[in-house]
């Protein structure tokens, strides 16, 4: 159930790391979709791995936020080469 409710975090700190990070990024429903998740992902086991959160617990939305951004600030450094 954890990853499910990660999962929809992920989706939602997509559409919002999209309209906050300037720029064309990826568009399309499915790459936001997948920005977002992978965003949240990272956040719940990089807190994990850094001891910000347990076992079990999520990133949280502001954290899948800030993941997500992170994530597609990259995509942008990567894209324009």
């Amino acid at each position: 159930m954890e990853l499910i409710w990660t999962i929809l975090i992920g989706f939602v700190a997509g559409l919002i790391a999209k309209m906050l990070t300037p720029g064309s990024g990826p568009s399309g429903f499915f790459l936001t979709a997948a920005l977002g998740i992978g965003g949240s992902l990272a956040a719940t086991y990089l807190g994990r791995f850094a001891g910000l959160y347990n076992p079990g617990h999520s990133a949280g939305f502001i954290g899948a936020i800030v993941g997500a951004v992170l994530l597609l600030l990259g995509y942008h450094l990567v894209a324009k080469k």
